[in-house]
């Protein structure tokens, strides 16, 4: 079964640090993580004060407290809710827990269902798990990676400013194409 340290040690990858874009809809954002979308978060806390200091935000990598709340962010936002350790394939695991990252549980999960010939509702079930577990592995990633290509496009033709991010995202997806 898939483990969670290795997908969120592989889409911390994709995420980076700290970054405020004005034209990231997100807005201010720590390690994927959007203050626009997320303002409860604890971590939102820890960063406001590091923002007094001449080292913002270079240590805020250094900061354990920091770090756990990233990593307990993800796990309860994402990998829990997609039942990720119950699938038996670490990359489709990987896979469908970064894109939730990036586009969203739901619509991670849609994807990945009308790959599978499971109702596309967004919610992981025992018949979602049960196809994404025993419908070929090559089939599903290929599949499920021009699903998510299609999906961005489909983003820059709503907001064409996205362009700039379409790069980024086509590498992204390419990446757990393995």
């Amino acid at each position: 079964m898939a483990e969670f340290n290795i997908a969120f040690k592989r889409t911390l990858t994709q995420e980076g640090g700290y970054s405020n874009d004005p034209e990231d809809l997100g807005g201010e954002t720590y390690k994927g993580i959007s203050r626009v979308s997320h303002s409860v978060w604890k971590g939102w806390v820890i960063i406001d004060k590091y923002k007094k200091l001449s080292s913002f935000p270079v240590m805020l990598d250094k900061d354990v407290e920091l770090q756990k709340q990233v990593e307990l962010f993800y796990l309860y936002e994402f990998w829990l809710p997609l039942k990720a350790d119950l699938i038996s394939n670490q990359t489709i695991a990987d896979s469908v827990f970064d894109f939730a990252v990036n586009a969203g549980v739901k619509t991670s999960v849609r994807l990945v269902q009308s790959i599978v010939g499971t109702k596309a509702d967004g919610i992981i079930g025992e018949q979602t798990l049960g196809k994404i577990n025993s419908i070929d592995f090559c089939y599903i990633q290929s599949a499920f990676t021009v699903a998510k290509i299609t999906h961005y496009i489909s983003i820059i033709k709503k907001r064409p400013t996205n362009k700039k991010y379409l790069y980024g995202w086509i590498i992204r997806a390419l990446e757990f194409n393995e």
